[in-house]
């Protein structure tokens, strides 16, 4: 994995690149066009998803989450189009974070997800102050545990506060 020139003092965090992947900063103008139902050229016909409006309006809200440790958008390289978005929810509490991740469903069943959530967790662990990334999922949902499994996160119990299975990954 390789960075790509970028500048997180302005929110525009350096991007993630991946064999197939690079994972970029959201823009202002992004968020924005996903919160009023816009559509842009370089994304997939079915980007943005459910997560991916719910996640805009934070995005946009929290600058915090644009920089080298926030969220992203998932660009295929072979295509250059947004396939769907991942993150990190910054700042770390007692040592860890939580990572969201969703892929397209036209771009799903690739390898995408565990790919692009490798390369951030990877990323995470760079912060000093990260010793552990988790995430929570559906017990309903085998698709996204066995993202979180190929990923390297191993089943933690279920999270009280959600009620949803969390998956953890400490750092090596």
């Amino acid at each position: 994995m390789d960075d790509v020139s970028g500048d997180p003092v302005t929110g525009g965090a350096a991007a993630l690149e991946t064999e197939r992947l690079v994972l970029r900063a959201w823009t202002q103008g992004e968020a924005v066009a996903v919160v009023e139902g816009g559509r842009r050229d370089d994304w997939c016909e079915d980007f943005p998803a459910d997560g991916d409006r719910s996640i805009a309006p934070l995005v946009a809200a929290k600058p915090e989450w644009l920089g080298p440790f926030g969220h992203r958008l998932v660009v295929e390289r072979a295509s250059g189009l947004v396939v769907g978005a991942l993150g990190l929810f910054w700042p770390p509490k007692a040592g860890a974070v939580e990572l969201g991740y969703g892929i397209a469903p036209s771009r799903r069943g690739r390898g995408y997800a565990p790919e692009a959530v490798r390369a951030l967790v990877a990323q995470a662990f760079k912060a000093p102050e990260v010793r552990l990334v988790f995430a929570t999922v559906e017990p309903a949902n085998p698709a996204s545990v066995r993202v979180l499994q190929k990923a390297g996160f191993t089943p933690a119990g279920v999270d009280q506060d959600q009620g949803l299975d969390r998956y953890e990954l400490p750092r090596p």
